[in-house]
């Protein structure tokens, strides 16, 4: 009788300790889906930074260079178009909430309650096919 009690417990142990590593598993696994999700959409706002910020500079040369040919000084033209941007700075500065930071918090907990909202359908569509499953059973 005890050999039954003391394999019994020494199997629900074993049971025990693999659901609690094949747990720590999947959360590890959802944690690394999660920080690729968010390190996805990190480079991307990176590389569309980048890109704005190249073409704002060449936008500056442009300018810079037209307005130097319209006031015949390269000097002129370069100072207006700095001065240009020089307000254009100020500006987001002022306005950096609404500008940048408000939307991009919304985009971000877009996206956390876009995946809370897929985890809550699968979850209902399991509970569904559960309850077909049950309901052919007791047919």
């Amino acid at each position: 009788m005890e050999d039954n009690f003391s394999n019994y417990f020494s199997e629900t142990g074993k049971v025990a300790r693999e659901y609690v590593e094949t747990r720590l598993d999947l959360i590890k696994l959802q944690a690394a889906g999660k920080l690729s999700r968010a390190l996805g959409l990190f480079f991307s706002l990176v590389m569309a930074f980048l890109l704005f910020f190249l073409a704002v500079v060449f936008l500056g040369m442009v300018l810079g260079f037209w307005i130097g040919e319209l006031t015949n000084s390269y000097a002129t033209g370069f100072s207006c178009s700095a001065g240009l941007f020089i307000v254009l700075l100020l500006l987001i500065l002022v306005f950096r909430k609404s500008l940048i930071q408000r939307p991009l918090s919304n985009l971000l907990v877009k996206e956390l309650v876009e995946e809370i909202e897929l985890k809550k359908e699968e979850k209902e569509r399991r509970k569904e096919e559960e309850r077909e499953e049950e309901y052919h059973e007791n047919i």
